[in-house]
């Protein structure tokens, strides 16, 4: 069997919220679907699509902007292009006028009530994110694809797998955190540097640099906007937005221009732990803000997840004097290795694996790039991230509405500062001592996955979803 290989751009991708599994996801099978079609030479004689939405999918669809994703993404629309404005008004078009420009070209007719089915009562047993696209052609005949959204942006299509993607040849091939070691600890190198090896099989050094930095670029870019805008986050519940009256009374009467006399202006404030406290989760309620709104987010390694490894970076630039880019450039490098490791060994998808899937993987993620950043050695660097799984094992996805809302914003918060807090234990700490590995965590995470009730998995079928009483408006 050929081994899962995943690169740096695999678990860290641009795309727009609120979800990986249910936005950004169906979003790539959306596009997948009409290339597919255009393979075919089908595309010109398409005259109606039916969309049909399982398990997962279905039941909270609507609050993820699952149905808004497949039909931009139908569209020809990309996420990591198109105009995050334009979103709601290009969505409640295709609704108002039942039409469709099918990959932005063929006009079709296309009746949302009719055509977008959430088949609430059903489920494909190969994940429970699933959609099929069914596109009825001129000729009588009809053209049929299903695909699974299988956590952070990842798509399978129905009849492939892994081993169907194109292999490279990894000089540093890695499946368990102790194979990680045993390459660091044999070669010297750092996690870091063994990833951005390896990302040579895929492309220049330079060009796995500048890709990096452009994702830093959004997430820095995130965060200031979260910072810096008002209201209330779309979708019924009301809640309004904290991350912008947090930075009102933190700043108090700073004054700055742009994102880098903003950071400076902070960094005048204080250092008292309360202070740095509140920061932390300013960052990270910023970013999942923008992320409920359809803001243009970095999966890390999720949507859902998107504040902790952001936040955690920014504490870093703020508060240790991390902003440089070849610093930036190994913190993401090192996340991502960490999110790879849980991706092959567990799951990062909420619908397979509960919260833990998310939050608990982007918060082990952001505490092994701090501590290797901080000067950690290998060791302590997965135990770090060890650490930081260990105590999100079991943590249920139970979103409120079907809206990536609460307890999801906050849950950011509290992963970002379990991510330091694991971090600083593990530099306090003397690896060789510990009694749990990362390996053990990751299997344990996945044993726990397997055992927690479906209702607790992305289905707002319980927990805080059926204890909370609201009253959403109609669709």
């Amino acid at each position: 069997m050929i081994k899962e290989q995943i690169s740096v751009f695999d678990i860290f991708k641009i795309g727009i919220g609120p979800s990986s599994s249910h936005t950004l996801g169906p979003w790539r099978a959306a596009q997948q679907f009409t290339a597919s079609l255009n393979q075919q030479g089908l595309i010109d004689r398409v005259e109606t699509i039916k969309i049909l939405l399982y398990g997962s999918l279905a039941k909270t669809g609507k609050g993820h902007g699952t149905d808004v994703a497949i039909l931009l993404g139908l569209s020809g629309a990309d996420p990591v292009t198109f105009d995050v404005d334009a979103v709601t008004p290009t969505f409640e078009a295709i609704q108002k006028e039942r039409k469709l420009k099918l990959a932005g070209d063929l006009e079709i007719d296309f009746d949302y009530e009719n055509d977008l089915l959430f088949l609430f009562a059903e489920s494909l047993p190969f994940h429970p994110n699933a959609v099929t696209f069914q596109a009825f052609l001129s000729n009588g005949k009809a053209f049929s694809e299903t695909y699974y959204s299988i956590g952070g942006g990842f798509v399978v299509k129905e009849g492939e797998d892994n081993s169907q993607k194109p292999q490279v040849d990894l000089p540093f091939p890695v499946e368990k955190a102790k194979e990680l070691l045993h390459w660091c600890l044999s070669t010297g190198l750092k996690v870091s540097e063994i990833v951005l090896e390896n990302e040579l099989a895929w492309r220049p050094e330079a060009e796995t640099k500048m890709r990096i930095l452009q994702h830093f670029a959004v997430m820095r870019d995130c965060i200031y906007r979260g910072c810096h805008t008002t209201g209330f986050l779309p979708g019924g519940l009301n809640v309004a937005r904290r991350a912008f009256p947090l930075n009102k009374r933190l700043m108090a009467k700073s004054e700055y221009q742009d994102y880098t006399s903003w950071v400076e202006a902070i960094r005048k404030g204080g250092n008292g732990f309360n202070y740095i406290l509140d920061w932390v989760s300013c960052f990270a309620l910023a970013v999942n803000e923008e992320n409920a709104s359809f803001g243009r987010v970095v999966t890390a390694p999720t949507n859902g997840a998107a504040g902790v490894i952001p936040a955690v970076l920014q504490y870093f630039i703020t508060f240790c004097d991390g902003y440089e880019e070849d610093k930036i450039i190994q913190f993401i490098a090192c996340a991502s290795e960490v999110g790879s490791i849980f991706k092959k060994g567990a799951t990062i998808s909420a619908a397979m694996g509960g919260c833990q899937a998310e939050i608990g993987v982007s918060s082990a993620m952001a505490a092994a790039a701090l501590t290797e950043c901080l000067g950690g050695s290998q060791r302590q660097v997965l135990m770090a991230a060890e650490i930081a799984m260990e105590h999100h094992l079991g943590l249920t996805c139970d979103p409120i509405g079907g809206l990536v809302q609460i307890p999801c914003i906050e849950r950011n918060t509290m992963g970002a500062i379990k991510a330091i807090t694991a971090s600083q234990l593990a530099l306090q700490s003397n690896p060789d001592k510990a009694k749990v590995s990362l390996d053990a965590v990751v299997n344990t995470m996945w044993e726990t996955a397997l055992d927690m009730n479906a209702k607790y998995k992305e289905t707002s079928d319980g927990g805080l979803a059926t204890n909370i009483p609201i009253s959403l408006p109609e669709c």
